[in-house]
């Protein structure tokens, strides 16, 4: 048996305006395959297993039990970047030891986790 790859899907009531961010703001890579289905080719990835559900500010019954995260090298200015980009944030970054967390809530209630690896 072989694990090929890894598939990420976001679903989203708003799927015209996510796909804007994910190929305006984000300027990821992406192709159409006519049927509605966009694929994004996304950088270097990977999978983590951690006790939880985490923290990151967010009330208990609120709390994720999967999370997609996208990985920065300075988080404070890529909230800059994107806050003039249109997009919203729930609150500020969060030291949380390991690095710096933010929650982006994008287009139909999509929750991604932004973060900046801290000094290893």
């Amino acid at each position: 048996m072989a694990i090929t790859g890894l598939n990420t899907l976001l679903y989203s009531s708003e799927v015209d305006a996510l796909y804007a961010v994910m190929r305006d703001v984000f300027e990821l890579p992406h192709e159409e395959d006519g049927g509605g289905w966009i694929h994004f080719d996304c950088p270097p990835t990977t999978m983590e297993l951690h006790p939880g559900p985490p923290d990151f500010g967010v009330p208990p019954g609120d709390r994720v039990t999967q999370a997609v995260s996208l990985v920065c090298d300075d988080i404070d200015v890529t909230i800059e970047e994107l806050r003039a980009k249109g997009v919203e944030f729930r609150g500020e970054p969060i030291d949380v030891g390991w690095g710096k967390v933010i929650v982006m809530v994008l287009p139909g209630g999509v929750e991604m986790v932004m973060y900046e690896p801290g000094a290893e």
